[in-house]
């Protein structure tokens, strides 16, 4: 079996929470299909509907006061019709409600974008006088960037998994990780890192692996973040993010997303909940073709290394022997661009672009190096893509040639065959 096989098929029997709803626990790939949706067959509907509205009549100017009293005290979703789109949206929730089952949380927060969402996360922890973070390297450069600069007042210590508990102080508000990490696809441990942080929320960004390979809240992850732009869209046409968690946190993030507007517009709640009926079988899909394309290239001569998670997926990263800029450029059917997660195959180099931001000392001690190349894998046939990689390789650095074996700088990850480092 290979490593996109055994890591999917994992949680093919997992049951979620569609006992909320439907009375009876229901497998992953149903409620990617029916969560957010229940009631839309007693109203008549099969699609969900998109409401754009921004605001909303009340005649009851008292007991609309009184609402809003209750969301400003607690963050509670109102009761009864909407208020005003800064404060939520039905479409919107729809998305939410479904991701929050996926993930096995009990509510979920949409945002604007990722960025949002973590900008989020960072005010509501700074809020209570918690604006210590402790985090793991390697993160998206975009959340390295913005924790080093401490552009919303906080401040970070780096550590490595051995160093969280030391790095822990009393006004720590958060840990964050990112496993797999963009873009090295290196893989933590979160049960053993949630029992490190005590009591101190840890934050999964699980954009990467999504609720399909992995359920951050199962190994102790407090919060779990997504930047939704990428697999749960799925197609590259839509900007997103949300953080899955407990009610009470919850509370918390919308009352920062109405206070500073990040708010997800219906249009992209519509898109994500319609990505998250098919997200099982793309991730599915793709991670057994990244799989297969990880093997070839850890047998390539031209290729120094090759970084391929243990719990499969459709991302690969590798590391050339010669110019990654001449891979970048000699690429015809995959597309040279930022972003992952879509339906067509993506690559680029995270020196260049995604991680430039990051001093160029922490992005190499981290393992970003500038011979590395980060592919999201799409759902084009494995010929067509290998035939594309191995023209666009062409005669980049064979002097490697010999050194490459999986038994030498790639180790095959047990008996699932997913080469990583």
């Amino acid at each position: 079996m290979d490593s996109a096989s055994a890591s999917t098929h994992a949680y093919d029997a997992v049951r979620t929470d569609g006992v909320r709803t439907s009375g009876t626990p229901r497998a992953l790939a149903t409620e990617a299909v029916h969560a957010g949706r229940d009631d839309l067959a007693r109203q008549g509907l099969h699609a969900p509907p998109i409401d754009l509205s921004t605001t909303y009549p009340s005649y009851d100017s008292r007991a609309e006061a009184a609402r809003i009293d209750a969301f400003a005290a607690t963050g509670a979703e109102p009761d009864g019709p909407p208020v005003y789109g800064r404060l939520g949206n039905p479409t919107v929730a729809r998305f939410e409600t479904a991701l929050a089952r996926l993930e096995g949380t009990q509510s979920a927060v949409a945002f604007a974008s990722g960025m949002a969402a973590l900008s989020a996360v960072l005010l509501a922890r700074g809020s209570l006088g918690l604006r210590h973070v402790v985090a793991v390297r390697p993160l998206y450069g975009c959340s390295d960037h913005l924790l080093t600069a401490g552009l919303l007042g906080s401040e970070v210590t780096w550590t490595d998994l051995a160093g969280v508990v030391d790095a822990l102080r009393p006004d720590t508000g958060l840990v964050m990780v990112e496993s797999p990490a963009n873009p090295t696809l290196a893989e933590v441990d979160l049960r053993a890192l949630a029992h490190s942080c005590g009591s101190v929320p840890l934050l999964a960004d699980n954009t990467f692996a999504t609720p399909v390979l992995q359920r951050p809240v199962e190994q102790g992850a407090r919060l779990v973040l997504h930047s939704a732009t990428k697999y749960l869209g799925g197609h590259g046409d839509v900007l997103g993010g949300v953080v899955a968690c407990d009610e009470e946190f919850a509370g918390q993030l919308r009352q920062i997303r109405f206070a500073t507007g990040g708010v997800l517009h219906p249009l992209a709640g519509y898109l994500l909940l319609r990505g998250l009926s098919t997200l099982p079988v793309r991730v599915r899909a793709a991670s057994a073709t990244a799989a297969e394309l990880a093997r070839r290239l850890a047998a390539d001569p031209r290729v120094a290394r090759v970084h391929y998670p243990r719990i499969g997926g459709a991302m690969i990263a590798f590391e050339v022997h010669g110019d990654p800029h001449e891979v970048i450029a000699g690429v015809r059917l995959i597309t040279p661009a930022v972003s992952l997660g879509s339906v067509d195959t993506l690559i680029q180099h995270p020196a260049s672009i995604s991680h430039r931001i990051v001093d160029a000392q922490d992005r190499r001690g981290a393992g970003v190096s500038d011979r590395l190349l980060r592919m999201s894998v799409g759902l084009e046939d494995v010929e067509d893509l290998w035939g594309d990689l191995d023209g666009a390789l062409g005669e980049c650095g064979g002097s490697g040639a010999g050194e490459t074996g999986a038994g030498e700088t790639v180790r095959l990850a047990g008996r699932h065959g997913g080469a990583v480092v």
